[in-house]
């Protein structure tokens, strides 16, 4: 019985987090700099891997090419990716981060970590890592059921 009282807290707490995450999203789209929230999970993930596919990405992210094909789309026009040819040979083109992309990407984690800096202002360095410790777990056991991995540096 314990195991379904605490799954349910932490149903109704990854709701909640949920919940922060866009109004946090909400207040950064006001900024002309700020990313759209697709775009930032995506140039976060070529930053870690470099450059992809549009079907290496929606690979990844368990998405639909097209859906993908059209988020890189408006990526490619804000000039936060470039297209190259495969550094590897192959046939498809890839999408590579731009100094710009990267910089607003940058932008967007640094203002992520002030804000989550100001939530956890009293937690020890102990608390912090036992926190961090227990979310890798629980994102890479996702990861696993999912057969989709995020590379992790």
């Amino acid at each position: 019985m314990r195991r379904d009282k605490e799954l349910a807290l932490i149903e109704r707490e990854m709701m909640l987090l949920s919940r922060h995450q866009v109004l946090a999203t909400a207040r950064t789209s006001s900024g002309p700099d700020s990313l759209e929230r697709s775009a930032y999970t995506l140039l976060s993930r070529i930053e870690t891997e470099g450059p992809l596919t549009i079907g290496q990405l929606a690979e990844a992210f368990g998405l639909d090419t097209s859906t993908v094909n059209r988020q890189t789309a408006a990526m490619l026009r804000s000039g936060l990716v470039e297209r190259i040819p495969d550094p590897d040979g192959g046939m498809a083109r890839k999408l590579q981060i731009t100094a710009e992309g990267l910089r607003r990407l940058r932008q967007d984690r640094d203002w992520s970590i002030e804000g989550l800096s100001r939530v956890v202002t009293d937690w020890t360095a102990d608390d912090l890592a036992a926190f961090a410790e227990a979310l890798e777990r629980f994102n890479r056991d996702i990861e696993k059921l999912q057969g989709r991995p995020w590379p992790r540096t």
